[in-house]
């Protein structure tokens, strides 16, 4: 099967805000080649280190809102 990375790209940074705290930080527990293309994309910070959270960029944190409302928001 081939996978479009770009919609798996788009649900892991909308998964993001599950765990948002301090404002821009998220748990980075996805998978590591996703959490790279999101660095590279500049959405969020080096997901390379000791630290259990990333930091998720401005850009990153208005794309994140964005697509966790289109993903998973109940529009009644």
């Amino acid at each position: 099967m081939k996978v479009d990375e770009d919609k798996v790209d788009e649900a892991v940074l909308a998964l993001l805000q599950l765990t948002l705290h301090d404002g821009c930080r998220s748990w980075k527990s996805f998978d590591w080649d996703v959490m790279n293309r999101l660095h590279e994309k500049g959405l969020i910070g080096n997901p390379v280190g000791k630290s259990k959270s990333v930091l998720l960029t401005e850009d990153g944190l208005k794309e994140s809102e964005r697509l966790f409302k289109k993903f998973f928001a109940k529009h009644d």
